[in-house]
């Protein structure tokens, strides 16, 4: 079964087209991966699965409905997509906290849990502006999989990560996955999608060339 299906999509901004004609399924439960070159279009297909981004022609639907016709943004999704953007000034788990209570499916608990997950310290009172870059990415995972989401959309999760960060996340994703999880992931590390994806899309200005 797909969980997201993307038909005949064309993305228009000004006098560019950043995609052209993308058809392509990603089945449920499974990791898929996109690679390419920067601007190759993998970011803006992200952001319009995600509803972020209108596309200007073509049809998008995940979990059975359509992203801007029957819901905006689509449900249970976690989504990390460029730099995760959090209020500087407040404790990482005072970021979390507030961004669970815009939906209120999820207590303290789940947001301790989520950050301890991918091993931030819920009890750490650091602002994040002093956060490193790979805290930052930790937290954005915390963030994306603390409301237990079905789909997880991740735009370049391991960016800033240390090779032992990257050696935890890896293995939490696949873990994630077991559970019956879907991950759309794109990275620039050839490591990262041989090690984690079961169908590779290879992109390239704005088409999608290559599946295996």
């Amino acid at each position: 079964m797909d969980i997201i299906d993307v038909k005949n999509v064309c993305l228009t901004i000004g006098k560019t087209q950043i995609l052209k004609s993308i058809n392509v399924s990603f089945g449920q439960g499974m990791i898929h991966g996109l690679i390419g070159r920067n601007g190759s279009g993998k970011t803006m297909l992200m952001k319009c699965i995600c509803g972020f981004i209108k596309p200007t022609s073509g049809e998008i639907t995940v979990d059975g409905k359509r992203v801007g016709k029957d819901v905006d943004f689509p449900q249970n999704m976690g989504i990390i997509i460029e730099t995760p953007g959090f209020i500087p000034y407040y404790s990482g788990y005072k970021n979390l906290k507030l961004l669970a209570g815009l939906n209120n499916k999820i207590g303290k608990t789940q947001v301790r849990e989520s950050m301890r997950q991918v091993g931030l310290d819920p009890d750490l009172r650091r602002h994040v502006r002093k956060y490193s870059l790979g805290m930052r990415q930790r937290l954005g995972l915390a963030q994306a999989i603390m409301e237990n989401p079905d789909l997880l959309i991740l735009d370049e999760p391991f960016n800033g990560l240390d090779k032992d960060g990257v050696k935890e996340m890896r293995e939490y994703l696949l873990s994630y996955k077991e559970q019956g999880k879907t991950i759309l992931i794109c990275s620039h590390s050839a490591e990262d999608i041989s090690v984690l994806c079961e169908t590779v899309h290879e992109m390239d200005k704005g088409e999608i060339l290559k599946i295996s």
